[in-house]
């Protein structure tokens, strides 16, 4: 059970839409609700998760912009720096 107020022009608008409809007030507020609720949802889904996090991004980069493609020669180098030194 739930109670719900509303101004006169909404309880106006949902008594004409029920009339119109042959159904009930409390059915037109449920499918009203899931409507809202999917949408809402959908809102939130829709966004890559680029999207999502898109603010931290490159926020603090290396001002390199080839580190995804040259990572195995720099690694081969370090190590070979590393035993070098030895």
């Amino acid at each position: 059970m739930f109670s719900l107020r509303l101004d006169k022009e909404l309880k106006k608008e949902l008594n004409a839409l029920a009339s119109r409809q042959n159904s009930t007030k409390s059915k037109i507020v449920k499918d009203a609700l899931i409507y809202y609720f999917d949408m809402v949802k959908k809102e939130t889904k829709e966004l890559s998760p680029y999207e999502l996090g898109k603010e931290f991004f490159g926020k603090h980069g290396s001002k390199k912009g080839d580190l995804s493609t040259t990572y195995k020669q720099r690694l081969k180098e370090k190590i070979h720096a590393k035993n070098h030194n030895r």
